[in-house]
């Protein structure tokens, strides 16, 4: 890591400089304020007298927090609501020198924010890569993960997702300070095969009803199918890092579970092929969605702004304990749309656009029913953290005025 001469406070800080022009909207309803269980040799974890898990809760006075994954889409919008609740993060990033990923988030020290961030070259794939991010930190978020979106193979997903989480738990541990290790998570560590209309909780794993997967569900499936692969790194993480806190036992480990992840975009980069957010843009630009068959499917949304606040909020909570997991799903049934309605709300809060695409339709109605499936609500993260909620009027009407800020939609 190079040291920027402009600030050498810290030898991993660089000076705050503005890059291209960024779709930030700071404000939000509440401102201001695996299959097998992974043990672990005992020898390499330290041996201290556990505090409560209530203790554990971190504030901006106990020290930086460090975020990987902070350019992605979510990773962003953490980094932001971290620094309006005034702390010091350190935004971990896989290459420091790309002003097309890290413009935004430096963009962010000039914003009046009561926190600052620092830019911090970190690779999931290079032990110890991180240990320097992280050391002193209070708490660490861990937002990256290779999610298929830039081509990697349903092996790479895996291992990105599962695998190479070992280095940074262990940058992370390696930190004296440590009290508090979020892991993002997935609604697919949840989703299993189920009847139309069930209702997913927290309680649910994927791979619960394994009958249902009809032989998919397999080790040897890792590598052909990337869904596979995703959902079971995300849901091995998850066991593995509550079976090593729990045996660490200075530490809290938890997981947030974002399902259909919609809200503003900070910047072009996070324009994702095949992300959610990326197939508004599309609907609003009269394309068909294409991510599945004949447009048909049940969005469960959640905006990228509260995703983000439920990271923080579970960083700070006394109630969350080791193990405590949430999803980040619609508030109420009002967040749960097909695409047809999908549509209609868009056409609602966009009128100036004459097309807006979404799924096959006969007369006006739906050519064909759409499987009723996920259900889900956020209930656990609004009753145990606090979370306060956009509602989905005002996130699909960020997620389209961001594409038009951006450029990514032509002026109507």
């Amino acid at each position: 890591m190079r040291e920027c001469k402009a600030d050498r406070r810290s030898p991993h800080r660089c000076a705050p400089r503005l890059g291209a022009p960024c779709a930030v909207a700071i404000d939000h309803p509440d401102a201001g304020r695996f299959a097998k269980m992974v043990r672990f040799p005992r020898e390499i974890f330290r041996m201290t007298q556990a505090a409560p898990s209530a203790a554990r809760a971190v504030s901006p006075a106990d020290g930086p927090v460090a975020v990987t994954g902070a350019s992605g889409y979510i990773g962003s919008w953490i980094v932001l609501d971290l620094m309006e609740q005034g702390y010091e993060v350190r935004s971990c990033v896989r290459d420091p020198s790309k002003p097309e990923k890290v413009d935004h988030l430096l963009a962010l020290n000039e914003a009046g924010l009561r926190g600052h961030t620092t830019l911090h070259a970190g690779d999931l794939f290079e032990p110890g890569s991180y240990d320097d991010a992280f050391d002193g930190c209070c708490a660490v978020i861990h937002a990256g993960a290779a999610v298929g979106y830039n081509r990697e193979t349903p092996q790479q997903v895996y291992d990105g997702c599962f695998t190479e989480v070992q280095h940074v738990l262990d940058s992370a541990r390696r930190s004296a300070a440590l009290k508090r290790f979020v892991f993002t998570s997935s609604f697919a560590a949840v989703g299993h095969p189920r009847p139309e209309g069930y209702v997913f909780t927290e309680k649910d794993w994927c791979g619960d009803n394994v009958e249902g997967y009809r032989g998919a569900w397999t080790e040897e499936n890792i590598p052909k199918n990337r869904d596979i692969a995703y959902a079971m790194a995300k849901a091995r993480t998850e066991k593995m890092l509550y079976a090593a806190a729990e045996e660490d036992g200075t530490f809290d480990a938890m997981a947030i579970l974002p399902l259909h992840v919609i809200g503003p975009l900070m910047c072009v980069n996070h324009d994702q092929g095949w992300s959610w957010q990326n197939c508004i843009r599309y609907m609003l630009m009269g394309k068909p969605y294409m991510k599945s068959r004949g447009g048909r499917m049940l969005w469960n949304n959640v905006d990228v702004r509260d995703t983000a606040r439920a990271h923080r909020l579970c960083a700070e909570s006394t109630v969350a304990k080791n193990g405590s997991r949430y999803i980040l799903s619609a508030s109420d049934r009002s967040g749960e749309l097909f695409t047809w309605e999908m549509q209609a709300r868009l056409k609602d809060l966009f009128p100036s656009i004459a097309d807006v695409g979404g799924e096959e339709t006969q007369d006006g109605k739906p050519a064909q029913k759409t499987y009723d499936s996920p259900r889900s609500y956020c209930l656990l993260a609004k009753q145990e953290l606090g979370l306060h909620t956009y509602s989905i009027d005002e996130t699909l009407k960020a997620t389209g005025d961001s594409y038009f800020r951006l450029g990514l939609l032509p002026a109507s």
